[in-house]
């Protein structure tokens, strides 16, 4: 018998990548998808999607959805407490594994790790120091249509937001910007490819600006902001 498996689903491309990977080695029984929600807004944390889209796009896939509804700013303590009620939850399905679509970020994945390990369960990452060059090429040939939902204004301009990812699109990329956006210069919605019974149906609305108020390491500092552009993604 296959362990069963939490799939952490962001919407995303990287999340349909590991998705799909996971699900042609048929190591593990997919039992459900987690995603994290802003409550207040019913929009998936960073990606700017809405909850009604997310539902479309997770019913095309044929597994269920947990959402997990978070406060707008989240301290630690209630965040960590939202959590480990969601995975005592899910443990009582009987899983033993959470599945996440990172690539490379280090530190992340030794969080992520410890949280679980004080639970019992593992921790699996199938996209894990490959290239990301080669990753977005496999993910394109693979069939894959995604758009981008979120750029951080830091490394790209408002053009890039609301744009469907294809050879164009990573040829106009700034030299340091990643092809997968893994240093979290973009986000993406991932609306059709191998792993759906049909494309998600969408229209895109606007692109809006949000800023939102960079830490201060001197209390003297000038106040700065993060800039980041939101297409809106209307379902249909």
């Amino acid at each position: 018998m296959k362990p069963k498996a939490l799939f952490n689903w962001s919407s995303g491309k990287d999340s349909a990548l590991a998705l799909y990977k996971i699900l042609q080695e048929d190591q593990y029984e997919i039992a459900t998808l987690l995603t994290s929600i802003n409550k207040e807004f019913q929009r998936i944390s960073m990606h700017g999607v809405h909850v009604n889209l997310l539902e479309q796009q997770t019913s095309l896939l044929g597994i269920p959805l947990i959402k997990m509804e978070l406060p707008k700013e989240p301290s630690m303590e209630e965040y960590q407490k939202i959590m480990n009620k969601t995975m005592a939850e899910i443990q009582a399905q009987g899983i033993t594994h959470s599945i996440f679509g990172d690539i490379f970020l280090e530190d992340l994945r030794q969080y992520r790790e410890k949280q679980l390990n004080t639970i019992g369960m593992q921790a699996v990452f199938p996209l894990w120091k490959q290239n990301t060059s080669d990753l977005i090429q496999e993910f394109l040939k693979s069939g894959f249509k995604t758009i981008v939902t979120c750029v951080n204004g830091t490394y790209l301009d408002k053009s890039f937001a609301g744009r469907i990812i294809d050879q164009q699109f990573l040829d106009d990329l700034p030299e340091n910007v990643d092809p997968c956006g893994e240093n979290g210069e973009f986000h993406t919605f991932t609306f059709d490819g191998p792993v759906f019974k049909s494309p998600v149906q969408f229209e895109t609305g606007e692109t809006v600006k949000k800023t939102y108020p960079k830490p201060k390491s001197n209390p003297e500092d000038e106040d700065e902001e993060y800039i980041f552009w939101f297409c809106d993604l209307i379902a249909k």
